[in-house]
């Protein structure tokens, strides 16, 4: 009596070792622990080169190296019908250029944002219309310090944090935050960037 293995495959996993088996690639359930067990264990690609590289592969080999190793169960695929292997080779840590990199990029957002919302104030006029609504309000001239001016920035700061759902290390609700959707927007177009290259390396038109 055959049993049914369900394989999940991962769109794509970054992988240190060499040996690349089925439990670092993708999610195994059958009702019988030992034939998970044994199929987690099942040896899937082996990287030959030292570089770092990404493998675009087919969920038919893997359901072929499963039945291979267990004639008596039947895979059923239920995750990707391709996926990736990014294969990075093991690095000492390097915390200080890690840190250098962060600071820098946390530099560059700081200050084009500023930019953006200055030219934005720029663009409206902004000091000129709390001048001119203060005047109407009150009936004095504004010295450009003023109620407005401080209420305009706390509420420019605070419409900030409540966007992007994140500050330091709190986040003010379990939702991704927008940075997080486009990094994995950006992932996901990568990966079918890699996967359509792969199936078209045989044909004399692309876009390269």
């Amino acid at each position: 009596m055959s049993s049914t293995v369900y394989l999940n495959l991962r769109e794509i996993t970054e992988v240190r070792k060499k040996d690349v088996f089925v439990k670092d690639v993708a999610s195994i359930y059958c009702s019988d622990q030992n034939i998970r067990n044994k199929c987690n264990v099942v040896k899937v690609k082996t990287v030959r080169e030292e570089k770092p590289k990404r493998y675009v592969e087919s969920a038919l080999d893997v359901i072929e190296k499963l039945e291979q190793a267990d004639p008596s169960i039947q895979v059923t695929n239920i995750g990707k019908v391709e996926y990736i292997i990014d294969y990075q080779p093991p690095k000492p840590p390097r915390l200080l250029w890690q840190w250098a990199k962060t600071v820098f990029v946390c530099i560059v957002c700081f200050c084009g944002a500023a930019f953006a919302i200055m030219t934005f104030n720029n663009d409206v006029s902004v000091p000129d219309v709390f001048a001119e609504i203060y005047r109407l309000v009150t009936g004095t001239e504004s010295n450009g310090v003023t109620i407005l001016e401080l209420s305009y920035s706390v509420g420019l700061a605070g419409g900030i944090i409540i966007f992007f759902n994140h500050f330091a290390k709190w986040k003010l609700n379990t939702d991704p935050t927008p940075l997080e959707v486009e990094m994995r927007l950006y992932e996901e177009n990568i990966c079918k960037t890699l996967i359509q290259n792969d199936g078209r390396k045989e044909q004399g038109i692309d876009v390269q």
